[in-house]
């Protein structure tokens, strides 16, 4: 059976749903921004009239204000748009139960047997872009194909308030004559990568020989060739369907943080880690997981980023085991000097396994594991009764600015990955 897919974006996200929500905002030109405060001060998502004055996301507050006087700034708040984000999945379960977030603002939906029902997949995404702008006051653009990753491209192409059909008649003159940087999950380094190549196209991409990527690129460059051909058949898995009464399928908890200020000493950065790692740790043990491979995520003040992972021994859920995996890896591959600054870190915790789960057991470490996970409950019991930083490790009061920072509450990182098995 031909499938059909649908992807969904929700245009200006976060503006639009200040503006949905606070209507003497709508036709006023805003940006959703980071505390200036905390080194924070850059645009996170403008609305559609601030577009027209040129702002762009990751623009410093004071840029955008020059290009426009009378910008409204509002502040992120994100369970408002988590609560649009839902709204929005509701409507997507009236036509399928097989819908696939992407982030807050963008999802896939399989429609392959409710179109037959429903005058077709367009009807169907003319529907929910109707529905989302009379019920929840936000736009829409939404892509129909037969696969996920020319979905993708079709939301992508026409903005705002669009929809557009790829389909076998139309993909080569439509997305093939496109970019390669317009291809999922193509990012920068990979497109100097095949430019170098001499491909600038995602149909000279799709016509390269195969050899050629595979040597260049690995496993990734055939991957990205069948994307680029409209072959990838991956199906859209039901990842959040709390509203049908199944509980969401979770592949990792991670945090992140931009730190009030430059850190270059490993006083500091291992603050931030064990911050970090204590509440990573805490939301395993809430969701009574284990985390076998721990990574961190480093952003130097240049902007240059990396990721860095390791594999443990024994699944855990304890906080100094995370927090002491994550500072081996951050210490190992950085100097932590005045020559190299770091702006954030991340760390996250994955291959998860249930606590009920049997475990290889080691003569010599489990009961050191096991004390250091009794201690951790008993003090994740104090913090439902009095808040997050009712106890601190002393590590993490090295830095000051970071005292009064919830990290648990404030800066949790929600990616949904595209390889997940």
């Amino acid at each position: 059976m031909r499938r059909w897919i649908l992807h969904v974006d929700q245009n200006s996200f976060y503006a639009s749903c200040e503006q949905a929500e606070h209507p003497e905002l709508r036709g006023k030109p805003l940006v959703v921004g980071g505390s200036e405060e905390r080194r924070h001060g850059i645009v996170l998502a403008r609305s559609l009239e601030a577009k027209r004055y040129g702002i762009v996301t990751a623009e410093a507050l004071w840029q955008a204000r020059n290009k426009c006087p009378d910008l409204i700034v509002r502040p992120a708040n994100f369970r408002l748009y988590m609560k649009y984000s839902s709204l929005a999945r509701r409507i997507y379960y009236d036509y399928t139960d097989l819908v696939e977030p992407f982030g807050p603002d963008e999802a896939w939906l399989d429609v392959t047997h409710s179109a037959y029902l429903n005058g077709g997949a367009e009807m169907i995404a003319q529907e929910i872009s109707e529905r989302i702008r009379s019920e929840l006051g936000l736009s829409v653009s939404i892509g129909v194909s037969w696969n996920k990753v020319f979905a993708k491209f079709g939301s992508d192409y026409k903005k705002p308030d669009a929809i557009t059909h790829i389909n076998e008649d139309n993909y080569q003159q439509i997305v093939w004559q496109s970019p390669v940087r317009d291809l999922l999950y193509v990012g920068r380094a990979t497109e100097r990568k095949l430019h170098v190549l001499g491909i600038k196209t995602i149909g000279e991409l799709a016509n390269e020989p195969a050899e050629t990527l595979l040597k260049c690129f690995g496993k990734v460059g055939g991957i990205l060739q069948t994307f680029a051909r409209g072959l990838d058949d991956s199906p859209v898995k039901a990842y959040d369907l709390e509203s049908e009464g199944v509980n969401r399928i979770i592949k990792s908890y991670g945090n992140g943080l931009t730190a009030p200020h430059d850190i270059s000493n490993p006083h500091d950065a291992k603050a931030l880690i064990y911050m970090l790692s204590e509440s990573v740790a805490q939301r395993l043990r809430e969701g009574f997981v284990r985390a076998r491979t721990i990574s961190i995520g480093v952003r130097g003040n240049d902007l240059e980023s990396y990721t860095r992972q390791t594999t443990l021994s024994m699944p855990t859920n304890s906080t100094s085991l995370v927090a002491e995996a994550a500072w081996q890896l951050l210490a190992a591959n950085e100097a932590l000097d005045d020559n190299h600054p770091l702006r954030s870190l991340s760390v996250r915790a994955s291959d998860l396994s249930l606590i009920s789960d049997p475990v290889q057991l080691s003569f010599w470490s489990d009961e050191r594991v096991a004390a250091r996970e009794r201690l951790d409950n008993a003090i994740d019991d104090l913090r439902r009764r009095f808040g997050n930083t009712c106890i601190q490790r002393g590590i993490e009061l090295y830095d000051d600015s970071l005292r009064q920072v919830d990290i648990k509450r404030d800066h949790v990182l929600h990616p949904v990955g595209f390889f997940y098995d």
